[in-house]
């Protein structure tokens, strides 16, 4: 195989009318952990169906493990191991039984599979929870299943669909931790497509997609270095919304590639030949040039390719440093000693806060911290057991139905109905909301504007890319113009571009006085929070602005996540 194990040339791959994948040519090395990168629908989950033998390209040669997948695909299969996005976990099957189904499929030998799964199991931490059902386990937890099923035999080739999607920082960490000590034990060779670009840093090599094609490919470190000397950092003025100077950036695209909060203020990536000078002159602000990293590299790479395929600023509010960003004194959510029991399960234990209208609001905490649990409390989905809930002045105990018309809700999962078009599905839940005639055919077309749905209004809601899912899941929770919304982990799975563009329509919204409440495994998405709360195991750990709690528990260098970690690694420690 001369050290390579993946060896695709001029491959391409149509669906119908649609090419997936155009003139894809790689190698990927033996023995090494490489890294797919793009935005939805750039076709790395085509790519990696192609390599897993499940499809056939179009046109084009592809070799895995030295073997052309024409006519092969038996033998690939035998040989290697694949992890989807979506891994078919048998949920009324406990952790043991889902390891000894898919062992069984793989015909290993049962002598082979004590030191095997004790090996997994202990690496994977499931070792205490061997007889409890899949369907009980926290969404880290299912997929360190999924890992550990996908690796009950030692294959050649381990191929990886954003194996950490949905999973919260500390999880992520310990999935690599695994996967890193696989590689180093057993020689394997990994392909991973990943939505994180702090993920992607770990590999090797990594190929950057974009609509079926590579643009780029490299060391992360040969990536970063095309962003040298265009990446800066402004403080943010401590009366303005770290958001509201991001998208102040932003909005500039003549001069500005990419904007994202980082720590006490925003960093951003200028356009060629832009220098700081134009930025501190226009905002009377000090920038600060500072070193790249490989989203910057990644940014700049896409945002070649895109071109003006950007998504449009029209009808977003016009900000401005010297405006007046703070959310209302009227309160339109109050909880006190909220409570949730399943059984004997505390899920929930005696939460208290508030959160002020206009107000973004971000709920935080590992995979079965009671984020889930507490938010659907807040919507009405959920009857509390005990303590007190109002949203938008209605008490939750005795009016649950009255409360959710002044709400919008977008689901972790996508819930529109995949069969109906997206106008359809518009027109569906307006009706829910109450709207008929010629309201909702006027709040159908302003929704269709403003979330950049028109060129596939009539597109199958299940046909949709990720992306324009998630669009369309917004319109439709904010079809009746609810007073408060709520967004269950919205940009899970999402890339990076999406997400900004996602975070500009948030603080729009924030800015005309709606109150978001939102959950996120995105710790740098905290910073665009004017206050956020950390719970574990139901209760509550910390609770104020990302300023206060960086001062608090970490400095001006530390990241969110590295904040987000040591807050719950210490509560557990003084807990056990």
């Amino acid at each position: 195989m001369n050290g390579v194990v993946i060896r695709a040339e001029r491959l391409t791959k149509n669906f119908s009318t649609v090419t997936a994948l155009d003139d894809v040519s790689l190698t990927v090395g033996s023995g090494c952990l490489t890294a797919l990168i793009g935005p939805d629908g750039a076709g790395k989950t085509t790519l990696m169906r192609l390599i897993a033998g499940l499809m056939s390209p179009t046109t084009g040669a592809l070799e895995v493990l030295g073997l052309s997948t024409f006519g092969n695909e038996q033998e690939i299969q035998s040989r290697i191991s694949y992890m989807p996005q979506k891994f078919g976990l048998y949920e009324d099957l406990s952790i043991a039984d889902n390891m000894n189904l898919y062992a069984d499929l793989h015909a290993v030998e049962r002598g082979v599979r004590r030191e095997r799964f004790e090996r997994l199991l202990s690496m994977t931490g499931l070792t205490p929870f061997i007889d409890r059902l899949a369907g009980k386990l926290s969404g880290g937890m299912k997929q360190k299943l999924g890992l550990a099923c996908t690796l009950v035999r030692s294959p050649e080739l381990l191929l990886l669909d954003e194996p950490t999607v949905g999973v919260d920082p500390l999880s992520r960490r310990e999935l690599w931790q695994i996967i890193k000590r696989l590689i180093a034990d057993e020689n394997l060779s990994v392909l991973v497509a990943t939505a994180y670009m702090e993920e992607a840093e770990l590999c090797e090599k990594v190929f950057v997609m974009n609509r079926g094609r590579i643009l780029t490919a490299g060391s992360p470190s040969s990536i970063t270095e095309s962003a040298r000397s265009r990446c800066y950092k402004i403080k943010t003025p401590a009366t303005v919304p770290t958001r509201i100077l991001q998208s102040i950036l932003f909005d500039d695209r003549e001069h500005v590639i990419d904007s994202v909060p980082e720590g006490d203020g925003v960093r951003f990536i200028a356009r060629e030949n832009v220098g700081r000078e134009y930025f501190s002159d226009r905002l009377g602000l000090t920038v600060e040039e500072i070193s790249p990293r490989l989203e910057d590299g990644f940014m700049i790479v896409l945002h070649a390719d895109e071109k003006s395929d950007a998504a449009s600023l029209d009808g977003l509010k016009k900000l401005s440093l010297d405006g007046d960003y703070r959310p209302s004194t009227e309160i339109d959510i109050e909880v006190r000693e909220l409570v949730r029991r399943f059984g004997s399960f505390t899920a929930v234990d005696k939460t208290s806060f508030r959160v002020r209208r206009g107000e973004v609001f971000g709920l935080l905490g590992p995979n079965g911290a009671g984020k889930t649990t507490t938010f659907r409390m807040l919507c009405g989905l959920l009857p509390l057991t005990d303590g007190y809930l109002s949203v938008a002045g209605v008490n939750l105990r005795t009016a649950r139905t009255a409360a959710r018309m002044n709400i919008g809700y977008v689901a972790q999962k996508f819930s529109m109905y995949g069969n109906l078009t997206a106008v359809e599905n518009l027109s569906f839940f307006g009706g829910v909301y109450g709207l008929s005639g010629r309201t909702l055919t006027d709040r159908i077309a302003v929704m269709l504007d403003e979330f950049k749905l028109r060129e596939v209004r009539e597109y199958r809601a299940e046909d949709l890319p990720g992306g324009y899912k998630q669009r369309l899941s917004m319109a439709a929770a904010l079809i009746h113009e609810p007073k408060i919304l709520f967004l269950d982990e919205p940009t899970s799975g999402i890339d990076p571009l999406a997400r900004r563009e996602f975070w500009r329509q948030i603080t729009d919204l924030s800015a005309r006085g709606t109150t978001i409440v939102i959950t996120t495994h995105f710790m740098e998405e905290a910073e665009y929070c004017d206050r956020m709360m950390i719970q574990d195991r139901g209760k509550l750990l910390v609770l104020g602005t990302p300023r206060e709690i960086r001062k608090k528990y970490g400095d001006e260098r530390s990241t969110m996540n590295d904040i987000f970690i040591s807050i719950v690694e210490s509560a557990r420690g003084e807990n056990n």
